[in-house]
């Protein structure tokens, strides 16, 4: 599995070079997480959280900063966490995970030959990484082995990169702290265009075991609140002089003031992660190793929070709130949405459905009032986002997540009449089976649970018609069960009460 295969990111990674407030990260044609997501929001005006000193210090105030990303090869593997884009033509495999109740099931759609963090031989992380650049999902592995025709993994993540959701309370990824790990990467492409538009995935050794929003996951079993928790959001101070460096480098210093980075993993101190390059001066890039543990200051990004479960952050104090955050909707049927702009004397929005306004055909239509139609076939994947853009601060959007569904059929019941009966030993009585929901009718008769019955408890035939045992039986009565041949578990019963005379 050749690396270089995929090494062509200057010919397909698409970045814009105009700077505008709330505009999100793209990636071949894809926004990188909404423009409001916490990993694409500035906090350069959130003040200092109290712990900041504690955590600098556990950390390492005088480690150094180490670009973990660069050209060439080491050990012969790419340096970074290589990515790669695919269309939706891409066949998706199936994976089997370690951890398969915190993983997505699949199928991932990232190709067998994709590259592996540190090369095919890597006995490290081994991430592995694609982006569906037509449908703008992505698909996160760790420990990544391919096979034959599938991918054996420790844990897997896919995100629909048009929605703010976040995993499951709880739930890794293929990253320690529950979060996605391609967000976070430095691209070079971002360095060309003389803005980096997000948070900088970084590590450090020990954490404690506790996450904060938008982390979902920890990986520590350590208690001593001295240490920092996965989702801690750090930012080099505003007062270190970055003019003595590069062009490049500058561009990368910037990003760390504005947006800052977030603790994802454990790993060395302070190493920043980034995607390999041929066009990365790895030179340059030892020279941001000039930067210590001590340069740096903690944010606590909480204020930001729309929701727990999501990771929309308030943009310059207007937030959009949608209701219900989540819901299941029938095909061709209806859900009324509802926006909340907060902080703004303008509570118009614009609604819009997987990044199309008023929706399509395919995801469903949204009208202005937010009533959302589902289509008439469940979509793939089932579940599409919608969203209410706030139309004076278009950088303030609320999202939902809405999973469209098929109509179950309704469960198949039998109703056996009479219920109940007294029967005479020796003598007989007539009981009826009534199925409903299903064409087949026929159904299977026992007497406490013998097919038939015995001449013990009496004896049943197909038709329904019960004959009594020649002598009361233990008890005094039994069970008539009709049980369904199109559904054996609908079944319906009577009570037989057997008398001498």
């Amino acid at each position: 599995m050749p690396n270089k295969l995929f090494r062509v990111l200057p010919a397909v990674v698409l970045f814009s070079a105009v700077s505008a407030f709330g505009q999100a990260p793209a990636v071949g044609g894809c926004a990188v997480l909404p423009a409001d997501n916490i990993w694409n929001t500035p906090v350069d005006q959130l003040p200092v959280a109290p712990a900041s000193s504690t955590y600098i210090t556990t950390i390492g105030a005088a480690s150094t900063v180490h670009a973990d990303f660069g050209s060439g090869t080491y050990a012969g593997g790419p340096i970074g966490i290589p990515f790669v884009l695919v269309t939706g033509s891409q066949t998706k495999y199936p994976a089997t995970f370690t951890y398969a109740d915190e993983s997505d099931p699949g199928p991932y759609a990232v190709p067998l030959n994709a590259p592996i963090e540190g090369g095919s031989a890597s006995t490290g992380d081994r991430h592995a990484i694609a982006i569906d650049t037509t449908n703008c999902v992505l698909y996160e592995l760790y420990a990544a082995y391919p096979q034959a025709a599938s991918w054996k993994a420790d844990a897997g993540a896919i995100y629909n990169l048009l929605s703010n959701a976040l995993r499951p309370a709880t739930w890794t990824s293929a990253d320690a702290a529950g979060l996605p790990i391609f967000p976070g990467l430095l691209r070079y492409d971002e360095v060309l265009a003389g803005e980096i538009r997000h948070a900088i995935r970084f590590t450090v050794p020990r954490t404690l075991k506790a996450y904060v929003w938008p982390a979902r996951h920890y990986a520590s079993s350590i208690t001593d609140p001295a240490y920092p928790p996965m989702g801690a959001r750090f930012r080099l101070k505003a007062s270190f002089d970055i003019s003595g460096y590069s062009a490049a480098n500058q561009v990368i210093l910037k990003a760390l003031k504005k947006y800052g980075m977030m603790l994802a993993d454990n790993g060395s101190a302070w190493f920043l992660s980034g995607a390999p390059d041929d066009r990365w001066n790895n030179d340059d890039l030892h020279k941001l190793g000039q930067i210590t543990g001590s340069n740096f200051e903690v944010v606590d990004v909480s204020p930001l929070m729309v929701d727990a479960n999501s990771g929309q952050a308030i943009q310059s104090g207007v937030s959009v709130l949608v209701s219900p955050s989540s819901a299941s909707v029938l095909e061709n049927t209806t859900r009324q949405f509802t926006a909340t702009v907060n902080n703004s004397t303008d509570t118009s929005v614009t609604w819009s459905v997987n990044g199309v306004v008023g929706g399509n055909s395919v995801t469903g239509w949204i009208d202005p009032t937010g009533l959302y139609l589902a289509p008439n076939i469940v979509p793939s994947p089932a579940t599409v986002t919608v969203k209410a853009t706030s139309v004076a601060t278009p950088a303030a959007a609320g999202t939902a997540s809405v999973t469209v569904t098929a109509p179950t059929p309704p469960p198949v019941t039998v109703a056996v009449s009479p219920t109940s009966a007294t029967v005479l030993i020796n003598t007989t009585k007539q009981f009826t089976a009534t199925v409903q929901n299903t064409s087949n009718a026929a159904v299977t008769w026992t007497v406490n649970g013998v097919i038939g019955g015995n001449s013990t408890v009496g004896r049943i035939s197909a038709a329904g018609l019960y004959t009594a045992p020649g002598k009361v039986p233990s008890g005094g009565s039994v069970t008539v069960r009709a049980v369904s041949v199109a559904d054996p578990t609908a079944a319906g019963n009577a009570t037989v009460t057997i008398k001498r005379r």
